[in-house]
């Protein structure tokens, strides 16, 4: 089976959950951007699926994003110097994902002002969607400290003259006036509330027919969201990329064959993805992890198990992704399930994680050597915490996965 209907509108959604969990105090901003730039469009009378793909754009717009510290700084200030960075890594990531790839250039250029946009060699629509996003992510970070609360009902008259001050400067003019328009009541900044913000997006789901995609197209998806996961520290470039394709070998190496091995991929690929959650001051600590730490990281694994699921209702790659913290004797993470409980999917994914972690230079430990690597393994093999017929599968063929795992 190399095709499959899949609801695409359900699929941006629910990974641009994970993409707001690197706000950790400030989340669903991606989703409040792509409403307010969709009602803007559709003030504007875009095209239906002008102002879809723009609500698109909106949950993907930070998607360069992975880092904590970084997303405070976006979202602290109206103009940080450091924003370029972001965009950059952004449109590097949508390009090299088929799917997605024509947001790329307003993704590259969603945080630069609308008089040095005019100066921009590039297509005006595009300039203007830039733009749009520019203004609603803008919008959202004045918005912000009042969400939640009737506080903002007092506070938006003056957060729409800060905005119409800036017009022709930071934002396109007839942005600007779509937006004075259509927020000078009530209900624009009520919507916003996390409830009906959600209920929003669920009822735009419901119009949109879910599409024919084949698994390749999946495979770039999940790519895309792994770099973001990956780029939260140097010391994790590419892993989830590496226990994917190790993965992959290995379930060969066990027969498995067909859709089931692009699905043990995609599993390998998204394993991590909970893990935006967690700063990277934890990620990049020289040192031991104290509770508190130890409490964070530990919840990963349980995240990237619940976003999956909205995504994969009707598969394993949540299970197989979600308990790659498990162990045989039932004393890992999050759901402590033991033997019974844990397909060989699910071991084989246990397995390339660690080989690849301890074949990766971390900030406490420099690269582990092949030899030291398979001692490891069959340690915890002997300690019951590993399957021993995934472990020597892999030790038949260790220089090809150590290969796979450095390259």
């Amino acid at each position: 089976m190399k095709q499959q209907h899949v609801d695409i509108h359900k699929v941006i959604t629910t990974l641009s959950c994970a993409l707001d969990l690197v706000g950790v105090d400030e989340i669903r901003h991606g989703k409040r951007v792509a409403v307010i730039a969709r009602a803007i469009a559709l003030h504007l009378n875009w095209p239906e699926p002008e102002c879809l793909s723009i609500l698109y754009a909106g949950m993907l717009h930070d998607c360069g994003v992975s880092k904590i510290h970084e997303h405070r700084q976006l979202t602290e200030t109206l103009e940080w110097n450091g924003a370029e960075g972001h965009c950059i890594r952004g449109a590097a990531y949508l390009s090299a994902c088929q799917p997605l790839a024509h947001l790329s250039t307003e993704i590259r250029y969603h945080h630069t002002r609308w008089e040095t946009l005019l100066k921009t060699p590039i297509d005006p629509h595009t300039r203007l969607r830039a733009n749009l996003l520019f203004l609603a992510d803008r919008i959202d970070v004045l918005q912000a400290p009042f969400l939640n609360n009737s506080q903002i009902l007092a506070e938006y008259p003056a957060i729409i003259t800060r905005i119409k001050s800036l017009s022709g400067i930071l934002f396109a003019p007839e942005l600007v006036d779509a937006f004075s328009e259509i927020a000078n009541v009530e209900a624009f900044w009520l919507a916003m509330e996390p409830e009906y913000l959600d209920e929003d997006l669920r009822h735009i789901g419901r119009d949109i027919a879910t599409s024919l995609i084949d698994i390749a197209t999946l495979k770039e998806l999940a790519r895309l969201f792994s770099r973001v996961v990956d780029a939260k520290s140097p010391y994790t470039d590419e892993h989830s990329h590496r226990v994917a394709q190790i993965a992959r070998q290995l379930a060969v190496d066990f027969g498995i064959e067909d859709c089931q091995l692009d699905q043990i991929e995609i599993a390998g690929l998204l394993h991590d993805i909970g893990k935006l959650r967690v700063s990277e001051d934890i990620i990049d600590k020289p040192g031991g992890l104290t509770s508190d730490e130890r409490a964070t990281m530990h919840r990963h694994s349980y995240d990237t198990y619940r976003i999956l699921q909205r995504v994969f209702d009707d598969s394993k790659i949540p299970l197989w992704a979600g308990f790659h913290h498990e162990t045989l004797i039932g004393d890992g993470y999050p759901f402590k399930n033991s033997n019974k409980e844990l397909d060989i999917e699910c071991r084989i994914i246990a397995v390339a994680d660690i080989f690849q972690a301890l074949a990766q230079e971390r900030p406490y430990r420099r690269t582990m050597s092949l030899e030291y690597i398979i001692d490891n393994l069959q340690a915890r093999v002997v300690s019951g915490h590993l399957d021993s017929k995934v472990v020597a599968k892999l030790t038949e063929n260790a220089e090809l996965y150590y290969r796979l795992a450095v390259a």
